[in-house]
């Protein structure tokens, strides 16, 4: 089984097996260490409510709870990748909030709002999709005024034409675009 690591807060350094089945492109950790880096420096992680869309194996939730996140919001479509993250989340008591669901439905359908958004879709998926996604989450206001939504993708698609954009980061393979309202 592949090995997932907690980078930072109360349970920095714990490992986490993940299922060979299950084993889909994890955020990696140079990645995860600078997108918490950045967030770090314009967030109060005690009081920020954060939605993890695409969630896979959970590592971004578990990042967040592990630096004390009020709530986590973790939504994937893939009934391995929640059953996986609910025992995670029970095992170490993080009290994430999984739900399973089609990403687009659940954009269009929550009442909540969130300061930090995060989404990993996959990497194939066309430009018009993150379009849309991005689209819907401004139009159904789920981030709050000084929030800020990310999308992790490959250097293939470039979202910097996509409305609310501000600015991506480069990690190794791995991009962060950053919207904001």
């Amino acid at each position: 089984s592949v090995n997932m690591r907690i980078i930072s807060g109360l349970h920095r350094g714990r490992r986490i097996n993940m299922p060979k089945k299950l084993v889909i492109r994890p955020t990696t950790n140079l990645g995860k260490e600078s997108l918490f880096n950045i967030l770090n420096n314009s967030f109060d992680f005690t009081h920020s409510i954060v939605l993890d869309l695409f969630s896979g194996t959970g590592g971004i939730s578990y990042e967040f709870a592990s630096r004390g996140c009020v709530s986590i919001t973790s939504v994937d479509i893939n009934k391995k990748s929640t059953d996986f993250i609910k025992s995670v989340s029970d095992k170490l008591m993080l009290n994430l909030n999984v739900i399973k669901s089609d990403i687009f439905r659940f954009i269009n359908i929550t009442k909540s709002n969130y300061d930090i958004i995060f989404a990993d879709p996959p990497y194939n998926m066309e430009l018009k999709k993150y379009e849309e996604l991005i689209t819907n989450i401004f139009k159904n206001k789920l981030l709050k005024i000084d929030g800020v939504m990310i999308i992790e993708h490959s250097k293939i698609n470039s979202l910097k034409e996509l409305k609310n954009y501000k600015e991506t980061r480069i990690y190794g393979g791995c991009c962060f675009s950053f919207f904001k309202i």
